[in-house]
C-alpha cells in the first residue's frame, strides 16, 4: 500500500471516528436514514477541531500579583495539535440542593464568594422556562470565581447534564487543552460557565425565550466575577452577550466591549473544532491567533517560536 492511500485511510478513519462520537455526544442511538431526520444541535458555521496542547503545561502565573504571584514555570510551550483523545464517560449524578445563603446585612458590599451561591441557589430551583423539565442538574460554573478570564459557553450538553459542570465532554476536554496551551490550568486559573444553566433537549440552541429568561442570572454572575476578559465560544454566546445576529466566523479575532466596560473576546465554540471539516486546520490556526490574543491582554508570556 502506498502512502498516499494509507493518508487517504487514517483521515477517512479519523473523520468517521469524529461523527461517530458527535452523535454519542448529542445522545443519539443508531444513525438518522436522511437529513431530515437528524436532530439540530448547532449552527454549521460552529463545527471541528481536534487538541491544542499535550501534555497540559505548568500553569504560568499571571503577571497581575493581585491575582496571582509569578510561578517559575516559564512559558508556555509552542502551539502543538494532536489527535483528540476520547475521553472517559462521564457519571450521572444528582447534584445536592445547594441551601441558599443568609443575605448581607444592608449596605454591606457585594462578596462574590457569599452571592455566587446565592444564585447558584435560585438557579437550582428556577423553572422559568421549560429546560427545567427535562434537566438532571442544573450547571453553573467551574473553575475559579478570583480569575480575570472567563469562558462563556452556549449551554450544557449531555455530559454536563449528568455531571452538573460546565464543559466537562468532549468539547470540554478540548476547551482544557486549548486552555493549557495558553499555559493555564482550567480549574485555578480561569472560571467557566453558559448562557443557559439547563441542557436543552438534543443539545439543540438555546431558544430565546430561554435565554432571555436565564440571562439575568449570567449577567449578575459576571457582574460579581469582575472578569478583565471574557472569551465568548461560538455563536449564540456571542448574541447572546452583545446582542449581535453577526456570525463568530465574521466576528472572532476582533475585541468587543462587553455593556462598555469589559474586553471581549469571540472565538469559535470546541465543538466547531472537534467536526471534521475542509477549513479544520485554518479553523484551529485562527483560534490560536484569538487565544494569544487574549493571552498578550492579560500580560500572559506567549509561546516561544521553534
Amino acid at each position: 500500500m502506498d502512502d498516499d492511500l494509507r493518508s487517504e485511510l487514517a483521515d477517512l478513519v479519523r473523520a468517521v471516528h469524529a461523527y461517530v462520537a458527535w452523535h454519542g455526544e448529542s445522545g443519539s442511538v443508531g444513525f438518522p436514514r436522511d437529513r431530515s431526520a437528524r436532530e439540530p444541535r448547532e449552527a454549521p458555521h460552529e463545527l471541528p477541531h481536534e487538541s491544542f496542547a499535550t501534555p497540559r503545561p505548568p500553569p504560568v502565573a499571571f503577571v497581575d500579583p493581585a491575582f496571582r504571584a509569578p510561578s517559575p514555570a516559564g512559558p508556555p510551550p509552542p502551539f502543538s495539535p494532536h489527535l483528540f483523545d476520547e475521553p472517559e464517560p462521564v457519571p450521572r449524578v444528582t447534584k445536592p440542593k445547594i441551601p441558599v445563603p443568609a443575605p448581607p446585612p444592608p449596605g454591606e458590599a457585594r462578596d462574590k464568594h457569599v452571592h455566587l451561591p446565592r444564585i447558584e441557589a435560585e438557579v437550582q430551583s428556577c423553572a422559568k422556562c421549560r429546560l427545567h423539565e427535562t434537566r438532571t442538574n442544573t450547571v453553573f460554573f467551574r473553575g475559579n470565581p478570583d480569575s480575570p478570564l472567563v469562558f462563556v459557553g452556549e449551554g450544557p450538553g449531555a455530559d454536563e447534564d449528568a455531571s452538573g459542570k460546565p464543559f466537562v465532554g468532549r468539547a470540554g476536554q478540548l476547551l482544557d487543552k486549548m486552555i493549557g496551551a495558553m499555559g493555564l490550568d482550567p480549574e485555578r486559573d480561569v472560571y467557566i460557565c453558559n448562557i443557559v444553566k439547563c441542557r436543552p433537549p438534543g443539545n439543540r440552541r438555546p431558544e430565546p425565550d430561554e435565554v432571555a429568561a436565564c440571562i439575568p442570572y449570567l449577567h449578575e454572575q459576571l457582574d460579581l466575577v469582575a472578569p478583565k476578559v471574557i472569551v465568548a465560544l461560538g455563536n449564540t454566546a456571542l448574541a447572546s452577550l452583545l446582542g449581535t445576529s453577526m456570525p463568530i466566523t465574521k466576528v472572532r479575532g476582533t475585541w468587543k466591549l462587553y455593556r462598555g466596560t469589559t474586553m471581549l473576546m469571540p472565538t469559535y465554540h470546541p465543538s466547531f473544532l472537534l467536526r471534521p471539516t475542509s477549513n479544520l486546520a485554518e479553523s484551529k490556526r485562527q483560534a490560536w491567533e484569538d487565544l494569544q490574543a487574549v493571552m498578550k491582554e492579560l500580560g500572559l508570556a506567549l509561546p516561544q517560536k521553534r
